[in-house]
């Protein structure tokens, strides 16, 4: 029997390098570890992160985004709760679903993605890494949100910068600060604009949130701030490392490449397989407003609590054969995967459910559907293994691939 202190730390070389048979080894042996650098409780099991995901406020809250969060973003609805959250959470939402992500939205998805394979289309060869998948969301929310797609390198820097704050379990002062002074650089750009939008309003994202009004509430300048804030750091950094890792695992089963090149329905499954399998974002934390028994014990009132979702999501109890890559099991259900019914745990349960879940599955279905069309015989540069980097968000750190062009 293994025992935790048998099991390679979270912050070790060795969890860095592959996770997933840490995890296992938490699942089976230690699914309640209380983890002294980070302070916090780590939870492996399913059950038990599904369950501090969707349980009532009274039982697990996220109170401690006020520390983890707060400094980088500002107070976002990820901190909010009750009839506070529901309203604002209205307020932002439309623009995420439905008539607006397909009329508005949408046609600035397929743009961007083609606009940037353009780069690259009649080239033979690129790292879709480095030419597509960090560019591609950072530019959709631009677009979105009517801001300067020249200012890319900024956005690109300020939201590495906030997902390293968050993953800064380590506590390095030096990531600290320039997170927080992100935030400061991210305020005096974007309050000028949020200013301008206020006096004129255009067709874009912000001047949307600027007028948007539910009950006689409208968002502060601070609110919007502060949302656009969260919207491209997890925006950029999980669509970025999704679509990353869909290709990695799509290139390392070729017969499953073929099924979705070949029946281009399948691209949800393989994006719900990919967020099951590879997750973007590893671990998320929730704090304990009471004493809570879960599987290996009681986490005392008060604690942060990091989930693993990594863990969770091959968890055998919840998944047939878990770390086998599967875009055909029958334990997945596409068609709930970008809903608060999710059967997977990428995207959080319950009341803070990604907001903008459907709008990943909108840049996903198009990046896959035009890469595809752009490579007909895509696959990995000769004697190229695909290599994850990342311990709370993980992802291919690079993917060359070879093609045949497409001509005309």
């Amino acid at each position: 029997m293994v025992t935790p202190t048998q099991i390679p730390d979270i912050l070790s070389p060795e969890f860095a390098e592959n996770p997933y048979p840490v995890y296992r080894a938490m699942r089976e042996s230690a699914p309640l570890i209380r983890h002294e650098p980070t302070d916090s409780y780590l939870i492996s099991r399913y059950d038990d992160v599904e369950r501090a995901f969707k349980d009532k406020a009274s039982h697990f809250t996220t109170d401690n985004y006020d520390w983890q969060v707060e400094p980088v973003h500002g107070k976002t609805i990820l901190q909010l709760s009750g009839r506070e959250h529901a309203v604002r959470r209205a307020l932002v939402a439309p623009a995420f679903r439905g008539d607006d992500l397909q009329r508005k939205f949408l046609p600035v998805i397929e743009r961007n993605a083609r606009e940037l394979i353009d780069g690259f289309r009649r080239t033979g060869g690129t790292d879709l890494v480095d030419s597509f998948a960090t560019r591609f969301p950072v530019n959709v929310i631009a677009d979105m949100l009517g801001l300067d797609k020249a200012d890319h390198a900024r956005f690109h820097g300020w939201y590495t910068s906030v997902i390293a704050f968050l993953g800064n379990l380590a506590g390095d002062p030096e990531i600290a600060a320039a997170g927080e002074r992100t935030r400061a650089e991210f305020a005096a750009y974007m309050f000028p604009l949020i200013e301008e939008r206020r006096r004129n309003p255009g067709d874009d994202l912000l001047s949307t949130l600027c007028a948007a009004e539910i009950d006689g509430v409208r968002m502060s300048d601070e609110d919007i701030k502060a949302f656009c804030s969260l919207l491209l750091a997890a925006g950029g950094e999980t669509t970025d490392k999704a679509i990353a890792a869909l290709f990695a695992n799509l290139l390392a089963h070729p017969e499953q490449l073929a099924a979705v090149r070949e029946d281009r329905g399948l691209i949800d499954r393989a994006f719900a397989e990919t967020l099951r399998y590879t997750p973007p974002v590893q671990m998320i934390m929730r704090q304990t407003a009471v004493d809570v028994t879960v599987s290996g014990g009681v986490i005392p009132a008060g604690a942060t609590v990091t989930c693993l979702i990594g863990a969770a999501n091959r968890d055998p109890e919840r998944y047939r054969e878990p770390d086998a890559f599967d875009i055909f099991r029958d334990d997945l259900a596409a068609t709930t995967a970008f809903s608060a019914a999710a059967g997977h745990l990428a995207f959080a349960l319950g009341r803070h459910f990604c907001v903008g879940a459907l709008l990943a599955r909108a840049e996903v279905e198009t990046a896959v559907n035009q890469l595809l069309d752009a490579m007909p015989d895509l696959r990995l540069a000769d004697g190229f293994e695909p290599v994850e980097r990342g311990v709370f968000t993980r992802g291919p750190a690079s993917l060359p691939v070879r093609f045949t062009p497409v001509r005309g």
